[in-house]
């Protein structure tokens, strides 16, 4: 189906004209932000029955990008990324419906595939056959993919803060690297002022119509996904609990990492589109997430400012966000939101900051519980989340779906840290070894493996009995404990057997839960007191139980510790546990 005229409208003074990819100014005001816009009364009602028989990718909604014409020559699989829900993570933060949209799935392993897909598209329709871009990574690596299967010539000026392998990920594609030993914001002015003298196309990042199009595209995929993924379509809020008109299901909350801005600019478009065309009831809460060390657009959110101030020299090792001036970026941001507010709330979401060392912790709590590795980038948004749902601002039936953006590989040093290897030498053949008989020689290389493998493990690992009639939780705290260290753990799903259990072979610490049918768990604490075999085995409750004042009195001087289920992170259990059987 050939693409309708899309109108670009001038965020300056209104003024609009029809789009095409060359047009970088507003023809009346001379103004650099231009905006798409479509007509929505129109899609509103036939967009549904034109995505129905398409593939899930990013090109099912192309009545809603910038392109005249699908270009299978240059389709490589973008967007259509899965919606997978976090179980472990949920129940660890007591927040069951968490979303985690996974963009380390595209071409080129990043949310930023969406980007260079749509705007090589357009490009390409152009006829524009000469490029510059300036990036942090990730960008002129989904570029450099599409561009070369596009044939267009790209120049990608990178800060030297980036790590070596992603800049040689780029220029294994053919694009021309040029390396800026300077801060992100002064190479975006090289990159700049080289394009204007060569007369080349300058990507423009959330001034480019194509790059904010692309990035809406997660918010239409995830609103078709959570109709199928959550009962009736529905959302977990009361806020989203009259959705019956709409057809497709908003999240409560989105969470991005941000370093420019532009994706949740784009995700935000797609949100407040989606709703324009009444498919869903309400814009969601958007949660933008910045590293501690170069945070501008949180500090201005907090003091309430329309603009942020520049961070000249970020502190932080990710230097993928290290973005000191997001200008407009923000400012749109900001009066968005603002003018979308979420129930009972005077804006429309929140800006917030995470050091490194929380960026670095989400990392190994993200891998282990769910099995996703993430590059420090994407894990900001995960930290994020944790802090929000810690300072309350996260309701616990709320449906949060997160963007996480990007894989890498290989995995930077500073996220394991030491001791994350074991070592295995095998001995050396002997001398004179190959004299011995055949059956003998056999026997004392076996020796020799069994004794270079004890040296893998310790000789005797603490055992751990987990006692809870819950099993995804027994779940849980199984996988905490297995992906931190060596234990013999066992499990029960009752008080009866727990006890049996505990008679029989002591263990060295006894994790309990307090809520069980027949025999609950103050119950078990009294029959293991009264045993002198297990009397002195320590105890950590570990309960979801709102506890009286008379239920925190009857475990005083009886457990070594209380945690909430949903109120501590898999660290803080480990170092409990670790404190006690180390």
């Amino acid at each position: 189906m050939t693409q309708s005229a899309i109108i670009a409208e001038c965020l300056d003074c209104g003024h609009q004209a029809e789009y095409t990819p060359t047009l970088v100014s507003c023809p009346a005001c001379g103004g650099q932000w231009l905006e798409a816009r479509y007509d929505y009364s129109r899609l509103g009602s036939e967009l549904p029955r034109l995505v129905q028989n398409r593939p899930f990718d990013l090109w099912r909604y192309r009545e809603l990008l910038p392109v005249s014409e699908f270009n299978p020559g240059l389709y490589m699989g973008e967007g259509g990324t899965p919606l997978i829900r976090a179980a472990s993570l949920g129940m660890m933060l007591g927040c069951p419906n968490i979303f985690i949209k996974d963009e380390r799935q595209g071409p080129t392993a990043s949310f930023k595939d969406r980007q260079a897909a749509v705007s090589v598209a357009a490009l390409k329709e152009a006829g524009i056959t000469e490029v510059v871009l300036c990036s942090t990574g990730n960008v002129a690596i989904a570029y450099s993919a599409y561009a070369a299967r596009a044939g267009i010539k790209l120049w990608a000026f990178i800060t030297s803060l980036v790590p070596a392998e992603k800049m040689r990920e780029v220029a294994i594609y053919g694009t021309q690297v040029v390396k800026v030993t300077s801060t992100y914001d002064q190479a975006k002015k090289v990159a700049a002022e080289f394009a204007s003298q060569r007369g080349l196309y300058l990507e423009r990042g959330a001034r480019s119509i194509p790059s904010v199009e692309a990035m809406k595209t997660i918010a239409f995929e995830t609103c078709e996904q959570l109709t199928g993924l959550l009962p009736g379509g529905q959302t977990g809020s009361a806020a989203g609990a009259a959705q019956s008109a709409a057809r497709w299901a908003a999240p409560d909350w989105y969470f991005q990492s941000v370093s420019g801005g532009l994706g949740p600019l784009g995700v935000q478009k797609g949100f407040a589109e989606l709703h324009r065309m009444r498919l869903i009831d309400r814009i969601p809460g958007m949660a933008n997430i910045q590293a501690e060390g170069c945070s501008p657009m949180v500090k201005a959110w907090k003091s309430d400012r329309e603009e942020a101030e520049p961070v000249v020299s970020p502190r932080t090792l990710i230097a993928t966000l290290a973005t000191g001036d997001p200008g407009r970026t923000y400012t749109l941001l900001y009066q968005r939101m603002k003018a979308n507010p979420l129930e009972g709330a005077l804006h429309g979401g929140a800006f917030e900051s995470v050091s490194d060392e929380e960026t670095f912790r989400t990392i190994h709590i993200l891998a282990k519980l769910e099995g996703i590795s993430v590059e420090p980038a994407a894990a900001v948004a995960f930290a994020g989340l944790i802090k929000l749902v810690r300072a309350g601002m996260i309701a616990q039936d709320d449906v949060i779906v997160i963007n996480c953006t990007g894989h890498t590989m290989p995995i930077e040093p500073t996220v394991l840290g030491e001791g994350w290897k074991r070592d295995v030498e095998l001995p050396a053949a002997r001398a004179g070894a190959e004299a011995l008989p055949a059956a003998a020689a056999d026997v004392s290389e076996q020796e020799g493996l069994l004794a270079a493998l004890s040296r893998v493990t310790d000789d005797r690992f603490s055992r751990v009995l987990i006692v809870d009639d819950t099993e995804d939780a027994r779940r849980l705290i199984r996988r905490i404990l297995q992906s931190q260290g060596n234990y013999t753990i066992q499990e029960a799903s009752n008080g009866q057997s727990a006890l049996a259990m505990a008679r029989k072979d002591p263990p060295d610490l006894i994790l309990l839960d307090l809520m069980m049918p027949e025999m609950d768990g103050f119950s078990v604490l009294d029959a293991l007191r009264d045993d002198p075999r297990t009397a002195s085995v320590p105890v950590i409750v570990v309960t979801a139980k709102e506890l009286t004042p008379d239920e925190k009195q009857r475990l005083s001087g009886r457990i070594h510790t209380l945690m909430q289920k949903g109120e501590f992170l898999s660290d803080d259990l480990l170092e409990e546990v670790q404190s006690l059987v180390r």
